[in-house]
């Protein structure tokens, strides 16, 4: 008598199980995985601002120990010269700002997990403290010296920022404290994009996550401040 040869297939029940199955297991492990390469990105951006942090902690040495400005204009405005960029409004040349010289890498002033609007500036991601440390002669406020900054360890230097235009999260280079005449118009402006934390670079050069949001609106999420007042932005 001849044997049956014939292969049994799979039944529909079956292969909806099989699917159902892949469908619960790429549900639970893609989150994992995009948390993974958030961490990384996250670590790649505190070496970015370590290294940026150690460039003002040069300039600072070769001017006096004078902290750098956020930003100046030239030539009616149409120059302006940041921290971390130049920019030539009439013309559209850009290049690196007053830490060039001490980077010497526009790649360090984009953190790999900021997209958005960047203003028509080179690079944008981070955020120097323009309230306190780094003010603007436009706004005549001269940059802060190293002695002055009582509490180095607890005041911002740079962080992860950005601030909300059109409903998106847009680039900022200057960060504002909630006290700062400017912050009426900006509003919070530390980017919490690190699966919800922000990476922070403070005046005596180390770098740290911050979790704590305040300030924050249910129309603005993922963008609020370090401190609910200006004890984190300021001198100490």
């Amino acid at each position: 008598m001849r044997k049956n040869t014939t292969k049994k297939g799979f039944t529909l029940i079956e292969l909806l199980v099989v699917i159902a199955i892949i469908a619960i297991l790429a549900a639970i492990l893609f989150p994992v995985f995009a948390r993974a390469r958030e961490k990384a990105r996250q670590a790649s951006c505190q070496s970015n601002l370590k290294q940026i942090s150690l460039a003002f902690m040069m300039y600072s040495q070769d001017y006096d120990e004078m902290m750098p400005m956020a930003y100046y204009y030239q030539n009616s405005w149409n120059d302006e010269y940041g921290w971390d960029f130049y920019v030539n409004w009439g013309s559209g040349a850009t290049g690196l700002g007053l830490m060039g010289p001490y980077c010497k890498n526009a790649q360090i002033n984009a953190c790999p997990s900021f997209k958005g609007q960047t203003w028509g500036r080179p690079q944008t991601g981070y955020a120097y403290n323009t309230t306190y440390v780094g003010g603007p002669p436009d706004e005549l406020l001269a940059p802060a010296a190293l002695a002055a900054i009582q509490s180095p360890s607890e005041t911002v230097l740079l962080c992860d920022s950005g601030l909300y235009t059109g409903g998106a999260v847009a680039g900022n280079n200057y960060l504002r404290a909630p006290g700062d005449g400017y912050y009426s118009y900006i509003g919070p402006n530390v980017h919490y994009r690190h699966n919800s934390v922000a990476n922070v670079a403070y005046c005596d050069g180390h770098v740290k996550a911050a979790s704590k949001m305040y300030n924050s609106t249910p129309s603005k999420p993922g963008v609020g401040d370090l401190s609910s007042d200006d004890s984190a932005y300021d001198l100490n």
